[in-house]
């Protein structure tokens, strides 16, 4: 009896989103020179020691695409035709948008310059700041026309600068924050300080929180934690306290991390649920992949500015540690991770990996963690990820937007979409951070026994001696 074509359908539609993006069949390692060597496996992705003009052309290609899909113009909602006349300000004005309708102000656009200024950083090409500073200095030149658009029209979300003129999130305000104080301190762009200051204010004083002052939100539930939140407030308060110099900022960006773990954070499996909520706090847990990256995400960059006397350094640096160790131990054998990342059986998702990638390599790059192990974690992530990479620059198998739900079935089946802006800056990050890390002099990359091994220079001198 043949099986109807409806579960037909359905299986090979399973079959879809569990296979590896450009597996088209077993690949050996290049780096095993032996082409008859029996005890070689092979593998669904490429597993090699990646070369450091592979990984920075591929982020090339990335900032191109993000570059031509950018435009920062403004047009008549209607007809597209572009606006000159500045001076009055008209009701259908808008941003322009490009084929992949990436918003320029939304949150993912902030870990977007987060890695654009760290390709930057890393390969010396002023190619990606460019793209950060033609973006800046658009908020710069259109925020007055905007305003008084506002004033006149009164748009509010229909707005295209309304997260800027009257944020009303975390979202709204954290993630882009935190990149505009970045790029300030770097002396890319205009100094847009006075925006910086109306989304620093709704951070660290008008965002929901709980009475203990933990960052909430009050959707879906009354009173709810998302771990998304880490990220969407903590790097923000941290680079207010780097900016500043107000302690008070990173006390507060410490507590966050503390207090969200307290809440979300499974000891027993070393990874954050997506959400809590006040109603039902005993509720079944859901480990989302992207919001593990959140979390991790925004514990890294705290640490990048936080100062080492600060009473919170350790407790952070040990939380952190702990939620990579749960996130490593779960890498699949194609080398990313699940969407629902304690769920084999859940797809495979490209900006959790991505950002996971980026963590463990800088952690290992800033002497966090050790290379042994998580170095070869961190190169077997990229091989993969780079593999999701098209021509065009575009980053596919990623999860579009995600809710804090309560059922399973939901995360299982979120939409992936090279118009998820969610995967560009992670995979810029991810990419410019094993550049780091192939370079690092205090690294001894050896290929032993068919497979990598970081050895820290500093760690002893190894022997094969006995092997054959």
């Amino acid at each position: 009896m043949q099986p109807p074509t409806r579960l037909l359908a359905i299986l090979a539609a399973f079959a879809c989103l569990a296979a590896p993006a450009h597996a088209d069949g077993p690949i050996r390692n290049p780096d095993n020179k032996n082409r008859n060597d029996a005890g070689e496996g092979t593998y669904p992705v490429p597993y090699k020691k990646p070369a450091v003009a592979e990984i920075a052309a591929a982020l090339q290609r990335v900032r191109g695409y993000l570059d031509s899909q950018t435009p920062t113009r403004v047009v008549h909602k209607g007809s597209g035709a572009p606006i000159t006349d500045f001076g009055t300000p008209v009701a259908d004005a808008v941003v322009a948008t490009a084929d992949a309708g990436f918003s320029l102000q939304a949150y993912e656009m902030g870990v977007v310059h987060a890695g654009l200024l760290k390709a930057a950083a890393v390969t010396g090409d002023k190619s990606y700041t460019a793209l950060t500073a033609r973006h800046l200095q658009f908020f710069a030149d259109k925020l007055p026309y905007f305003r008084a658009q506002e004033q006149r029209f009164h748009l509010e979300r229909a707005n295209s600068f309304a997260r800027f003129i009257d944020p009303r999130s975390l979202d709204d305000a954290g993630s882009m924050c935190a990149a505009m104080m970045r790029a300030r301190s770097k002396g890319v762009g205009p100094d847009l300080g006075a925006q910086i200051r109306v989304c620093g204010d709704w951070v660290a004083k008008r965002q929901f929180r709980l009475p203990d002052g933990t960052l909430a939100r009050q959707r879906p539930q009354a009173v709810s934690l998302w771990a998304d939140d880490m990220y969407m407030g903590i790097p923000a308060l941290a680079e207010l306290g780097r900016m500043t110099g107000e302690r008070a900022y990173f006390d507060d960006a410490v507590r966050n991390v503390l207090q969200m773990s307290g809440y979300l954070f499974d000891p027993q499996k070393n990874l954050y649920t997506h959400g809590w909520n006040a109603n039902n706090p005993d509720a079944p847990r859901f480990y989302w992949g992207r919001a593990n990256g959140w979390a991790v995400l925004a514990m890294s960059d705290l640490l990048d500015v936080l100062p080492h006397d600060h009473p919170g350094y350790p407790q952070v640096m040990a939380q952190l540690k702990k939620s990579l160790r749960g996130i490593a131990e779960r890498q699949s054998g194609a080398g990313l991770w699940h969407q629902m990342i304690d769920r084999d059986d859940s797809y495979l998702e490209t900006s959790a990996s991505a950002i996971f990638v980026y963590v463990i390599a800088h952690a290992v790059n800033e002497g966090w963690i050790s290379p042994a192990t998580w170095g070869s974690i961190a190169q077997a992530g990229w091989n993969a990820l780079s593999a999701r990479i098209d021509a065009q620059g575009r980053v596919e198998g990623t999860c579009v937007g995600t809710t804090f739900a309560s059922d399973q079935v939901y995360y299982y089946h979120r939409p992936t979409s090279t118009a998820a802006l969610h995967g560009y800056g992670p995979t810029l990050l991810a990419g410019a951070e094993m550049i780091r890390l192939l370079n690092n002099p205090a690294i001894d990359i050896q290929y032993r026994v068919r497979t990598y091994h970081y050895v820290p220079r500093d760690g002893g001198q190894t022997s094969y001696r006995e092997h054959p």
